[in-house]
């Protein structure tokens, strides 16, 4: 599997009620092995997490189905991350 960053900022309309469905799914994504770490940032300003997927399809498609996407409260990034 590859590695994928994917960075999270907040949009102005951000709903907050949003925030513990996004915690529940990186912590379901932890328990599939596919969440190696994950953070806000100390800002409040937004927040990443290290995502393990097959391809950067695959990888869109998980960061994709994250509430804090769905919702439309977050600007998500995602980049292939050649970790060592």
């Amino acid at each position: 599997m590859k590695h994928f960053l994917v960075m999270l900022m907040r949009r102005p309309q951000v709903d907050l009620a949003v925030v513990p469905l996004h915690h529940q799914f990186l912590v379901s994504l932890r328990e599939q092995g596919r969440n190696e770490m994950s953070g806000g940032f100390a800002d409040k300003s937004g927040g990443a997490y290290l995502l393990r997927a097959e391809s950067m399809e695959e990888a869109l498609a998980i960061a994709h189905s994250d509430p804090a996407h769905t919702s439309g409260g977050w600007d998500v990034t995602v980049y292939e991350w050649d970790a060592h």
